[in-house]
């Protein structure tokens, strides 16, 4: 599992920025990126997001059978 920012719907606000404990969301290009080596899968940036462009999404895993 991981946590991804939808690009269509972020709006850059910066709110995920301030409340990551993790310091792992920075603004790219106007879009919110996370680092997913320092995100901790907390979740607190998901309810700080005003445009709701940050969610959990399940991995895929592929090529090992399982």
């Amino acid at each position: 599992m991981r946590i991804v920012i939808d690009k269509e719907l972020c709006c850059a606000s910066g709110e995920c920025i301030k409340i990551c404990p993790e310091k792992a969301i920075t603004i790219v290009d106007g879009i919110a990126v996370i680092d997913d080596a320092k995100c901790d899968l907390g979740g607190i940036c998901i309810p700080a997001c005003p445009n709701e462009a940050i969610g959990y999404e399940e991995e895929e895993f592929g090529g090992c059978g399982f």
